[in-house]
């Protein structure tokens, strides 16, 4: 039960700087609702959290975090669609200015997407429907890239799922609405867990640069 003891003290030291200290943050966000800016889809991994990683306070960030950080196509099947509606919430009624597509090195579900091409079928009854979602991604970097090293390939395949995903973004019709009348701004981010070092997709050349060489207000 230390697992859970950790997370109890946790809370007890969070209450004493956020309420019994200084409390006035979150009494604004109580009295007049959340107000975030920006959306991120991020992934389940236990070692990539996007309030923690920007240095966020709570009530900066609209999250919502599933297998691969995968946004998967608009679809209107009768089906539970958890992260569409986070999307849809985010962007029509919190009218957040920026969605953020957050991967990583060294991602699971990524990993769990190549081995299926090796035939191995234990990939579990959901992972592996989900993570075809980024069938595009696993084929793209199977035919580009150069060393065929399993590390080389699966980064590929991580920064090329991000790609799929704000592709799929832009089938939400009020999502593309909004990027072209300038509303809303669409970002791929691909964060390197061994460096520390946060990477942007750039579409002007394909790549994904460090952070700092990209325009900060430069979409997508």
């Amino acid at each position: 039960m230390n697992e859970i003891k950790k997370l109890i003290d946790g809370f007890s030291r969070f209450r004493a700087q956020h309420y019994e200290g200084n409390g006035a943050a979150f009494k604004r966000l109580v009295h007049h609702g959340q107000a975030p800016k920006i959306m991120v889809i991020a992934c389940c991994d236990s070692r990539v959290d996007p309030a923690i990683i920007t240095d966020c306070d709570p009530g900066d960030l609209f999250v919502v975090r599933n297998v691969a950080n995968l946004m998967p196509p608009c679809e209107t099947t009768g089906h539970y669609h958890g992260t569409s509606a986070a999307l849809e919430f985010a962007v029509r009624f919190l009218e957040v200015r920026h969605v953020i597509v957050l991967g990583h090195t060294g991602c699971g579900g990524i990993r769990a997407l190549l081995q299926g091409v090796s035939g191995k079928d234990d990939l579990g009854q959901f992972i592996k429907p989900w993570m075809e979602i980024a069938a595009a991604a696993r084929t793209k970097a199977l035919a580009e890239t150069k060393t065929k090293q399993s590390t080389d390939v699966e980064r590929a395949c991580e920064q090329a799922a991000i790609q799929v995903s704000l592709t799929n973004l832009l089938s939400f019709p009020w999502v593309r609405e909004r990027v072209e009348k300038q509303q809303l701004a669409l970002h791929g981010w691909y964060f390197d867990l061994e460096n520390g070092e946060l990477r942007r997709y750039n579409p002007a050349n394909n790549n994904f640069d460090s952070l700092a060489a990209v325009p900060v207000n430069h979409t997508v």
